[in-house]
């Protein structure tokens, strides 16, 4: 009986020490944002596959990424064709071939989701994350991923969900499932310190799509 009294004594003071103990916090969304927010700028290089519907093979893109606190992020595509869409606040501007469309992207919501989407993440704006999508991160600083479900009826209507996936503040894949069986999926390679960006040839004249909306300059 001495024994037993004895363990079981022995066992109460351990459960009473484990609930005295402080809990291991989950690693969750305000600790990624933390980490990310701590990058303020950065360069990378990525290469892109999209799986559409009906089509063999996947469509391959390659290019460039930047993005500057707080709001600016700029995707430029080297291949198969040089152009660029960059964001700074709410403006869009889509270069091609030397001409230049400028939008608002609160005209077009569907896009400002996927857009913040991704600025949201690079900055670390859990706020503006929330806003568009149901957020849940897995895993630890040391490799976590981000799964975005749209809220916005519209962007959900167009995609299923965005994986994105990283170490510590640097983002390295982005994985989209669109609705109707499309997906796409980018790995992303943060540049050195110090690395210059790769140099683009020079593309030939082009003209751009007629019709398109938006301002269109030289």
């Amino acid at each position: 009986m001495r024994l037993e009294s004895l363990c079981k004594a022995c066992v109460l003071a351990l459960t009473m020490a484990l609930c005295a103990m402080p809990a291991w916090a989950a690693f969750d969304l305000p600790e990624l944002m933390s980490l990310l927010a701590r990058q303020k700028s950065g360069e990378a290089r990525f290469t892109e596959q999209r799986f559409v519907h009906g089509l063999e093979g996947p469509l391959d893109a390659s290019g460039t990424l930047s993005f500057d606190a707080p709001d600016k992020l700029v995707r430029r595509t080297l291949s198969p064709r040089i152009e660029t869409m960059a964001v700074e606040g709410n403006t869009l501007t889509l270069s091609r071939g030397g001409r230049n469309r400028t939008l608002a992207l609160d005209s077009m919501p569907e896009l400002l989701g996927l857009v913040e989407a991704m600025r949201g993440t690079l900055t670390g704006d859990g706020t503006t994350l929330q806003r568009y999508f149901k957020t849940t991160v897995t895993g630890s600083a040391v490799k976590w991923t981000l799964d975005l479900v749209p809220m916005d009826s519209r962007l959900a209507a167009q995609v299923r969900s965005i994986r994105i996936s990283g170490r510590a503040s640097e983002v390295l894949g982005l994985d989209m499932e669109f609705v109707g069986g499309d997906r796409s999926s980018m790995n992303i390679t943060p540049a050195a310190p110090g690395a210059a960006a790769p140099a683009a040839p020079v593309p030939p004249a082009a003209t751009a799509p007629s019709g398109a909306p938006g301002r269109t300059t030289p």
